[in-house]
């Protein structure tokens, strides 16, 4: 046996490139060269040499020195190859200890018995094997026997099985039967328990609804609930036919029948619920009672959730929640109207703050701190009956109208707001009553009234027109106006009985007017304050257009008649300007409020008409001043045919002695002030009257110089005359002397 030494295309190249023609053809040069030159580096090559190591491999020597004998059997055929062999690398190391003599037999050893070697190591494997093959047969017989006889038990088995399905056919049929019948059963006992599980009340629901041990609470509202829920599913069950579940049937009769005991069902089911709600209705009616009772009595108005729903669920029954409502309406009444009294005799706690009926002297005060605690008091009911039926009105501003008639529950809200303060208005309407009755000022009076109205206002928007309360503020709302009405009434007839005082030569509004117009003054201011702001001005004017004429009529006539009266017992007393100063007074009162603009148009033309009196009465005085009243008087007296040089008050002499009086009267100081309107108040009106009289003097001096300037009036050099004095008949001179603009 050879072995096959890998020789690649490379090193045949390289070996025929080296060898000399001769040497080529010499086989055992070929031969060497190819065993030289072969690779044992690949890695059947190295697998193939390290198997034949371990065939081959020395054993370990006893001791360091000995030789390791070896058989020498000789191969015949192995030997050449051996030869060649011997001369390359077998790429094998022995172990530690064995010589090179030994590593030498072995080699030779392996070329001359390799494929002796290598035959009896496959004889021996191949031995191996048909010993390990013989066992198996011998398992596989023993197998075999005992499939054959599990096949004989397994057929008997099968006959036996058959048998008794034979036997037992009738019996699995019939328990087919009843399995079906168990389970149609299941499903109808599924389908009744889920249906009395919808419609029916368990015993703990129908204890929350009926005993008294159950309070009202979470438990009995989810019974409640439930129970309404049946009778409602009912109502749509018997509205669409729908039957309770039974058998099939095919009879008409028998489907009859079921529609008819599903209709007895469902009836019997709305009876039973209703019956159980009318139960919970009446338990919380009772519950509702009781608390309502205890909650008028506390002095804390907190609702409680429980509360709330009760009142939500019991205003299904409209009647049964009035009647639960007038036990807490007669309850507040009676707490509240408890409160306003010692409010008003014992205070606050520790008596703080102070009894209001402390404060009867001052009226304002005392009634206007009534008012406050009854507004107060209805505030805070108002919250609390909102809290009580759930109403929560976000978009409503502070102060705006309330819309009573909103909802259910806003009416609710206001017939026990309405009930809650009605025990008040007793009280509070005697005690107003006195305050008012007692009062001698009028701006005390109108204080108090302007008060009561606002309160009015604000009642009104807070608990409706129909509350007794809004009926009994209205009522001490006209009782104060018409107090204050006659208050000032009779203040203005006891004005119009007043004189003047005789010896008084002073022409300022007297004091008497002064105190009237102060205290008109304090009630317009009083008036102002209470404006909202949204008023138009035609409102504005008639709110207070009564109390105008009442206060500013009176101290206009008596300034009138009296300053008549006045100038008649004393002649010389300056009525016109006494008269112009008062009216100013009175103007400037009212000057500053808006809605006083119809009075003052009033004021206002009677102010020009005293004007023009004045300016008249001002011109005749000047003119008499000046010299030229006789002249002026005797040019508008004399006849027409008559010259009027021929008139004894227009004589030469005479013209010539009141024009040097008019002269001396242009360089006095009378021209630019008079000493009379020096008196007026108004600085302005002085101006205007004292102008608009030089005006009339300008021109009275203007006719003259013109009537004596035509010849008919016979004057020798009138022009002379005219001349020698100032102005020198020069009209235009007379207007730059006066500081005014001639008119053209």
């Amino acid at each position: 046996m050879t072995t096959a030494i890998p020789f690649s295309s490379s090193s045949s190249a390289r070996l025929s490139s080296t060898l000399s023609p001769v040497q080529a053809q010499n086989p055992v040069s070929l031969r060497l060269y190819k065993v030289l030159s072969a690779n044992f580096d690949d890695d059947a090559s190295r697998e193939a040499l390290d198997t034949l190591a371990e065939l081959y491999a020395p054993p370990v020597a006893l001791a360091k020195g000995k030789e390791v004998k070896h058989e020498a059997d000789v191969d015949a055929d192995v030997e050449e190859e051996g030869d060649v062999n011997a001369t390359k690398p077998t790429g094998l190391v022995g172990p530690a200890g064995v010589t090179e003599v030994a590593a030498g037999d072995a080699a030779a050893r392996a070329r001359k018995n390799l494929r002796r070697d290598v035959e009896s190591k496959l004889a021996e494997s191949s031995k191996q094997f048909l010993a390990a093959f013989g066992e198996v047969d011998k398992q596989l017989d023993t197998l075999q026997e005992h499939l054959g006889l599990m096949r004989v038990r397994c057929d008997e088995a099968q006959s036996q099985l058959y048998e008794t399905n034979e036997a037992c056919k009738s019996l699995l049929d019939r328990a087919g039967s009843l399995r079906e019948e168990r389970q149609g059963v299941a499903m109808r006992q599924s389908i009744i328990s889920a249906f009395l599980a919808r419609f029916t009340l368990s015993s703990s629901e129908k204890d929350a609804i009926a005993s008294r041990d159950v309070p009202i609470g979470t438990t009995f509202f989810a019974a409640m609930d439930k129970a309404a829920r049946i009778q409602e599913d009912c109502r749509v069950l018997l509205t669409a036919s729908l039957t309770l579940p039974t058998p099939v049937h095919t009879s008409s009769e028998d489907d009859e029948d079921d529609s008819d005991r599903a209709t007895k069902a469902g009836r019997d089911i709305l009876a039973a619920t209703a019956g159980k709600l009318e139960q919970a209705y009446d338990k919380i009616f009772r519950w509702c009672c009781f608390e309502f009772r205890q909650m008028g009595r506390d002095a804390s108005l907190d609702v409680s959730p429980t509360m709330r729903e009760a009142v939500k669920r019991l205003g299904e029954r409209p009647e049964l929640l009035m009647e639960a409502l007038t036990y807490l309406s007669q309850t507040r009444q009676a707490t509240l109207l408890s409160s306003f009294m010692d409010a008003l005799t014992r205070g606050g706690p520790g008596g703080l703050p102070r009894p209001i009926e402390l404060h009867a002297h001052d009226p304002l005060r005392y009634v206007g701190d009534m008012l406050a605690w009854v507004h107060q008091a209805i505030a805070a009911e108002r919250e609390f009956l909102e809290s009580l039926f759930g109403v929560r009105d976000a978009r409503r501003m502070v102060g705006a109208v309330r819309a009573f008639g909103a909802s259910e529950e806003e009416g609710w809200i206001a017939e026990m707001m309405d009930g809650a303060v009605r025990g008040l208005c007793g009280p509070l309407r005697v005690r107003v009553q006195q305050t008012v009755r007692s009062q001698e000022s009028s701006i005390t009076s109108y204080k108090i009234a302007n008060l009561v109205q606002f309160y009015l206002v604000t009642m009104q928007r807070t608990v409706g027109r129909e509350a007794l309360l809004s009926k009994t503020l209205e009522e001490l709302t006209e009782l104060a106006y018409s107090i204050y009405y006659g208050a000032i009434e009779n203040q203005g007839r006891s004005l119009l009985r007043v004189s003047l005082d005789l010896d008084d030569t002073g022409v300022s509004p007297p004091l008497l007017i002064v105190d009237h117009a102060q205290v008109l003054r304090e009630m317009m201011l009083v008036y102002e304050s209470s404006l909202l702001g949204d008023e138009k001005e035609e409102e504005l004017q008639a709110g207070f257009r009564d109390i105008l004429d009442k206060m500013v009529d009176p101290a206009i006539e008596m300034t009138l008649t009296q300053a008549d009266e006045k100038k008649r017992q004393r002649p010389g007393w300056d009525k016109a300007v006494f008269v112009l100063n008062t009216l100013a007074y009175m103007q400037s009162v009212l000057e500053p409020f808006a809605f006083t603009a119809e009075k003052q148009g009033v004021v206002q033309g009677l102010v020009d008409a005293k004007v023009l009196q004045l300016i008249e009465e001002h011109y005749q005085d000047v003119l008499k001043d000046a010299g030229l009243a006789e002249v002026a008087a005797a040019c508008d007296a004399r006849r027409s045919n008559e010259p009027l040089s021929h008139v004894a008050a227009a004589e030469p002499a005479a013209l010539q002695s009141a024009l040097r009086r008019f002269s001396e009267w242009l360089s006095g100081p009378e021209v630019v002030q008079s000493r009379r309107l020096g008196l007026l108040t108004v600085q302005s009106v002085a101006a205007r009257v004292h102008e608009a009289a030089l005006e009339r003097v300008a021109e009275t001096y203007s006719r003259v110089c013109e009537e004596v300037k035509r010849p008919e009036n016979k004057y020798e050099a009138g022009a002379t005359v005219l001349g020698s004095e100032r102005p020198f008949g020069q009209v235009r001179l007379l207007w730059q002397i006066f500081g005014l603009q001639e008119r053209l």
